[in-house]
């Protein structure tokens, strides 16, 4: 079991592994947890999230579940798990999972805390609470909605089906569809493209967004222009605004500050 994170060119690539399905479990969340304090202390300009093996992850190890003894045992359980996701939404930085084969439950909750979902023709997507009667536990009904709508959100969790990646594309919750030959030069180039760019202005885009999220176009545009303007003395922005002056646009370089 190992969370491992590798960083080149201002991309942090966090890879899990916990065979042979990547279940989740206390114990991976723990290195989850460990990795991401790394992350957060030394911000990379792009986080990938990516899972080891054939597959991105067969779900929960339903033992946990079962091991709980009471109502309040239970949520504790399901409020620490909730804490990984809400962990991913939370960073100021771009980031992307990508997924190369099924991915169940915990997994896809992850990936739709992320802020783009990028995936192979073969991926699979499911949140299959419904097999041991239980509702998705990890955000993941509500961040599906915020994609798909309520009434796709409704099919996809009562159903507990999985589905491919074409549909999820389809439905606005997966970005990108790449075959699989061409899924890692898909990955490196969109991301590439995203390291490149004004991070910091990326980061006020995520909060504007999160204002957004929380009360619709009101409240985003109220705050919109007070996360703007916390921009005007970063780096890029004075040399964006230099750069398209001078030699016109498209020509600046950002170095993320």
């Amino acid at each position: 079991m190992s969370v491992d994170l590798r960083t080149e060119d201002g991309v942090t690539t966090l890879t899990f592994s916990a065979g042979p399905v990547n279940l989740y479990s206390l114990e991976l969340h723990d290195e989850f947890d460990a990795a991401l304090e790394r992350v957060e202390a030394d911000l990379p300009r792009v986080l990938v999230v990516r899972a080891e093996g054939k597959i991105v992850s067969g779900g929960v190890d339903v033992a946990a579940f079962h091991a709980q003894k009471s109502k309040a045992d239970t949520k504790a359980l399901y409020d620490r798990m909730l804490e990984l996701p809400e962990r991913f939404a939370a960073l100021p930085v771009p980031t992307v999972f990508v997924s190369h084969g099924l991915t169940l439950t915990w997994a896809l909750e992850v990936a739709l805390a992320c802020d783009v979902l990028l995936a192979s023709e073969k991926a699979k997507f499911g949140l299959v609470e419904r097999v041991i009667g239980l509702t998705p536990t990890m955000g993941g009904t509500q961040r599906l909605a915020a994609r798909a709508g309520v009434a796709r959100a409704k099919e996809f969790v009562f159903t507990g089906a999985t589905y491919d990646a074409a549909t999820l594309e389809r439905w606005n919750v997966v970005n990108r569809v790449f075959a699989p030959e061409e899924l890692d030069a898909g990955v490196e180039a969109f991301v590439a493209d995203l390291a490149s760019g004004p991070t910091l202005a990326f980061g006020a885009a995520k909060d504007i967004l999160r204002e957004f999220e929380a009360g619709g176009v009101p409240q985003a545009v109220a705050r919109t222009t007070e996360i703007a303007s916390e921009l005007f003395d970063t780096e890029d922005l004075q040399h964006g605004m230099e750069s398209f002056l001078t030699n016109g646009p498209g020509k600046a370089s950002f170095v993320g500050r």
